[in-house]
C-alpha cells in the first residue's frame, strides 16, 4: 500500500499531497515568494500545514517556523527579526499586526487551480541554503532563540534518526506533538523521506488520538512522557482505547526526562517499553533507543560521538555522571542575530549544558541540566536532585528561590494524582536525601503544568513559588 496522509478532514497519497503541494507552490510564487525569502509558517497541526510545508521547500524559501498558540506581540518580534516577507497562518492564530499574510486554507484553495511548472516536488535548493529552517527554541530559561538550520544537514540528521530507529515504508507514524518544533517536525518529514504512512492526530484529544490510531492502523507514535502518561490514565479508566495500540510496535519518548516507572509501565500494561530519545533544536536528534536496544536513550546517531567529561574537561568512565558533549555534524549553523542574519555557530564537538552518564555499553542515560546553585556551603545541581527523587518516590520538579542567609531555598512541586499531603512527602524525601538537599518547601500537584511542547512548564511553577513565598513562611 502506497504512504499515505490521515487527517480528521482528508486522506491522500503522499503523491496526491506532492501534487497539492506543487499547486501551492505557484501559488506562493505568485504572492512573491522566490528562493531564500524569509516566510513565517504559524498555524496548528493539518494536512494543510504539511503540504504547505514541502511547498515552501520545494520553491527554496527560509522557512521561519512560529507555534501557532505564541502570542501576537512575540510574533511580531519574531517577523521583525527575521526580516518576515509574508506570514502563512491559520484563522484562529494570534497573527501579527504588521505585514502580509495569507490564510493556509486560502493558499491550497488557490493552488487547486494552478497549473504547476514543475513535473515533480523537489528540494534540492532548498537543502543549499544556510537559513533554510529557522526555529526557536522553547524559550524555558529565557527569550527564545532563532535557530539556525542548514536544510540539507536537517534532513541528513532525519535520514540517520530513521535508519537507527528503524522506520521504515509499511510504517504508519503517529507524532502526538507539535509540527512547528522540533521533535514533531522530524516526524513529519521522516514520514517523507522513508515514504511511510502519517496520521495527523488531534495530540491535545488523546482520547481522539487513540481512536485514530486504532482506525489508521498506526505502527509507531512519538509524543513525551506527559502524552504516555496520559494515554495511560485513559487505558486504566477504560481499557477499550488500549486496543486501539495493538498494532503498535515501537512507543517513542522524547523531549522531556522520561522516569523508569513510566516505562515500566508500558511493559507491564502493552508489553512494550517507551523508547527514550536524546536531542535538541539545536544539535537536532542525537541519540535514540530502539527495540533491539531499549536501555536508557540508547547510542548516538552514526555519524556521531558522545563523551562524558567532569568539570575540568576529562573523560568520566561508564556510570560517572558529568556533562554531555557531543560531536554533532548536523548541528545548526547558528543563532539569529538581531538584524536577522546568521551568528555562525562554532562546529564540532559541543557542551550540551546537560548532565549523564553512558553504561558500560554505550548507551546514554540523561540526568538533567548542568544549573548550578549554592546552598549552605554546598553546591548543589537541582536537576541532579530531581532525578534521584523522581527514580526513588515519584516525579518531581525542583524551583531555586534567591535567599541571602542561605544562598537559596528549594521549593520542590510533587507530582502525585492521589494526593498525598506535603508532610507525607517531606517523611518520604528525607529518606532519599541528605539534609543539605531537601525541601525548604513543597506543593503536592496532581499534574505538573506544562509548556506548548508538553514539557513541565518551570516558568509557571517559579511564578507559583514566588508567589507562595510572600504569602506563606513554609508550605507542606
Amino acid at each position: 500500500m502506497s504512504a499515505r496522509l490521515f487527517a480528521l478532514d482528508s486522506l491522500q497519497t503522499f503523491d496526491e499531497l506532492e501534487h497539492s503541494a506543487l499547486g501551492v507552490a505557484e501559488s506562493l510564487r505568485e504572492r512573491g515568494v522566490t528562493p531564500s525569502t524569509r516566510v513565517m509558517l504559524k498555524a496548528g497541526n493539518s494536512a494543510a500545514y504539511v503540504t504547505t510545508l514541502l511547498a515552501l521547500m520545494h520553491v527554496g524559501a527560509s522557512i521561519v517556523l512560529v507555534d501557532q498558540q505564541e502570542n501576537a506581540a512575540e510574533t511580531q518580534r519574531v517577523c521583525n527579526q527575521a526580516g518576515v516577507k509574508i506570514s502563512l497562518v491559520d484563522e484562529d492564530a494570534p497573527l501579527v499586526t504588521d505585514g502580509p499574510h495569507t490564510l493556509l486554507y486560502e493558499l491550497l484553495v488557490a493552488g487547486a487551480s494552478q497549473a504547476t511548472r514543475d513535473p515533480e516536488l523537489r528540494v534540492g535548493p532548498w537543502c543549499e541554503l544556510p537559513d533554510g529552517l529557522i526555529m526557536y527554541s522553547s524559550g524555558s530559561t529565557g527569550v527564545p532563540k532563532g535557530v539556525v538550520k542548514n536544510g540539507g544537514r536537517f534532513l541528513k540528521n532525519l535520514q540517520r534518526n530513521a535508519d537507527q530507529v528503524g522506520h521504515h515504508s509499511g510504517d504508519v507514524l503517529m507524532p502526538m506533538l507539535p509540527f512547528s518544533h522540533q521533535y514533531g517536525l522530524s516526524m513529519v518529514l521522516i514520514a517523507w523521506l522513508v515514504r511511510c504512512s502519517l496520521v495527523v492526530a488531534p495530540y491535545r484529544r488523546i482520547d481522539r488520538a487513540l481512536r485514530m490510531a486504532g482506525q489508521c492502523g498506526v505502527t509507531v507514535t512519538d509524543g513525551t512522557p506527559s502524552t504516555y502518561q496520559s494515554i495511560l490514565n485513559i487505558v486504566k479508566r477504560n481499557p477499550r482505547y488500549g486496543l486501539d495500540l495493538a498494532g503498535v510496535r515501537m512507543f517513542c519518548s522524547g523531549a522531556a526526562p522520561l522516569g523508569s516507572t513510566l516505562s515500566e509501565d508500558y511493559v507491564a500494561w502493552f508489553g512494550l517499553p517507551l523508547l527514550d530519545s536524546y536531542g535538541s533544536t539545536e544539535l537536532g536528534n542525537l541519540a535514540f533507543a530502539t527495540p533491539e536496544n531499549p536501555v536508557g536513550c540508547g547510542r548516538a546517531l552514526p555519524g556521531h560521538e558522545l563523551r562524558i567529561l567532569d568539570d575540568e574537561g576529562h573523560p568520566l568512565p561508564a556510570g560517572q555522571t558529568g556533562e554531555i558533549v557531543m560531536y554533532c555534524p548536523d548541528m545548526m549553523a547558528g543563532y539569529l542575530a538581531a538584524d536577522g542574519s546568521l551568528e555562525p555557530a562554532e562546529q564540532g564537538w559541543r557542551h550540551t549544558g546537560d548532565f549523564g552518564y553512558l553504561d558500560e555499553n554505550d548507551n546514554l542515560f540523561v540526568v538533567g541540566r548542568k544549573f548550578a546553585v549554592h546552598r549552605k556551603g554546598h553546591t548543589l545541581y537541582p536537576e541532579i536532585i530531581e532525578h534521584k527523587v523522581t527514580e526513588a518516590l515519584c516525579p518531581v520538579k525542583i524551583i531555586a528561590l534567591p535567599d541571602e542567609r542561605r544562598g537559596c531555598q528549594l521549593a520542590f512541586f510533587v507530582e502525585d494524582p492521589l494526593g498525598h499531603d506535603g508532610r507525607h512527602w517531606r517523611t518520604r524525601i528525607a529518606e532519599v536525601l541528605p539534609e543539605f538537599e531537601r525541601p525548604d518547601r513543597i506543593r503536592v500537584v496532581e499534574r505538573f503544568p506544562l509548556n506548548r511542547n508538553g514539557k513541565p512548564d518551570k516558568k509557571r511553577m517559579t511564578e507559583l513559588a514566588l508567589a507562595e513565598s510572600t504569602t506563606s513562611p513554609k508550605a507542606g
